[in-house]
């Protein structure tokens, strides 16, 4: 009786090792021109985005740093182009100090508040004026009297642009019976403050300069400008990940060739 052989199993058995077949070989190598095809549009997508960013970071370098413009310029700039956000500009008029509107901010290191204050200009206009920082104790005005300016006041700051909606989920929402503000809601600063018919809202806001205020508050100078631009990493990873996939789709189309060759009838 012949020895059985141990261990060996017939060629075609289940569980038996071989070349991929044709159509997992097709449906990998589609799922591959797909991923690559993804990733090289990410990449290409964040390279778009890298250029639009250091135009905009450009612009704005350029702009805050020039000479400042009337009121009624920085209105029929923004008109024109749509675009006010950090353009130096010049204010003539007086405080509605009992409108002061408080948004929650930090300063170095301290937590406390901007202070808003209308301003109404010679013109009938109105412009909410972010005058800078007082400490959280300090919000009530009558513990800074000497902040509270009377008369005719000139202020030179950077108008910004007010965000139509609420800029991010997570932020508290607004109390403006309180008048406590978490981001600028300029129609709902302006709710309550009697004014004439005559006086127009103007549809952005004015940060003043850092020039000291009576008694040192508000800490003006508050306006931050960093504008975050991590667009070459992110194109760099997506390009490299496209790369590693193209490798390994090379691997993949030359494993199927060596398999098929390798098989072929009458190879040794």
């Amino acid at each position: 009786m012949a020895a059985e052989d141990v261990g060996e199993e017939p060629s075609g058995a289940p569980g038996a090792s071989g070349p991929m077949s044709r159509g997992r070989f097709l449906f990998a190598l589609a799922l591959c021109i797909v991923g690559i095809t993804i990733l090289m549009g990410l990449g290409t997508w964040q390279v778009e985005r890298l250029q639009w960013k250091e135009a905009l970071i450009e612009r704005i370098e350029t702009r805050i740093h020039g000479a400042p413009i009337s009121l009624d310029e920085a209105i029929a700039l923004r008109a024109e182009t749509g675009d006010i956000d950090y353009q130096p500009v010049t204010l003539t008029g007086r405080f509605l100090n009992d409108g002061e509107r408080y948004f929650l901010s930090t300063y170095e290191g301290q937590a406390g508040w901007n202070v808003f204050t209308p301003l109404v200009t010679p013109e009938d206009r109105m412009v909410f004026v972010n005058r800078g920082f007082v400490p959280y104790e300090l919000r009530d005005p009558a513990k800074r009297p000497q902040s509270l300016v009377e008369g005719t006041v000139s202020i030179t700051g950077l108008a910004r642009e007010a965000p139509e909606e609420k800029p991010g989920y997570f932020l508290p929402d607004n109390d403006p019976a309180k008048d406590t503000f978490f981001w600028r809601d300029l129609p709902a600063m302006a709710e309550g403050i009697a004014l004439g018919s005559d006086i127009r809202l103007v549809p952005f806001f004015v940060d003043a300069d850092d020039t000291p205020n009576p008694g040192g508050l508000p800490v003006g100078g508050q306006t931050v400008v960093t504008i975050p631009n991590n667009h070459l990493q992110y194109a760099i990873t997506w390009y490299g990940i496209g790369v590693v996939l193209i490798v390994m789709t090379g691997m993949l189309v030359v494993n199927r060739w060596r398999s098929r060759h390798d098989g072929r009838p009458g190879s040794a």
